[in-house]
């Protein structure tokens, strides 16, 4: 499992220019799920998520969680962080889960998510989204639950 991390001042889901879910500062989550995902994968990747200490304190070191600051969680399904680009330019995806599966690994995640104390807004599963950000920092951070960050 996979999930890129940005902090953000605000960040929104449209699909066909109707807004979906929208959030103030807080994390904008791509996740991709692989075929060998387990639960485990994405207990670890929800705790490791809400205790990452990547929002500033009073002195402005990067010190407080996403609870601490009182931020929302943005998730959306991004099966193409799962891209194998190593045999050419076109990218293979036999490592991204079936989408059934896939569908319902992520609906987990974002209950694990919420299990944590955080409100978690969602796109939609599948869709073609407009993503909209105003990253914050600029702070980007890439996760694996295979430890391969």
């Amino acid at each position: 499992m996979r999930v890129l991390i940005q902090r953000v001042k605000k960040a929104s889901v449209a699909i066909d220019k109707a807004p979906v879910s929208e959030i103030g500062a807080g994390l904008l989550l791509f996740v991709g799920i692989s075929r060998d995902d387990q639960d485990k994968d994405i207990d670890y990747l929800a705790r490791k998520i809400v205790g990452l200490r990547i929002f500033p304190d009073e002195r402005g070191k990067m010190n407080r969680d996403v609870r601490e600051v009182r931020g929302e969680l943005l998730s959306v399904s991004q099966f193409t962080l799962l891209a194998d680009v190593s045999r050419g330019n076109r990218p293979g995806f036999d490592n991204a889960a079936e989408p059934v599966r896939a569908k319902q690994a992520w609906d987990r995640f974002n209950l694990a998510l919420r299990a944590e104390g955080v409100p978690v807004r969602t796109g939609v599963f599948g869709a073609a989204m407009e993503v909209r950000l105003v990253n914050d920092g600029p702070v980007t951070i890439w996760l694996d639950s295979r430890g391969t960050q």
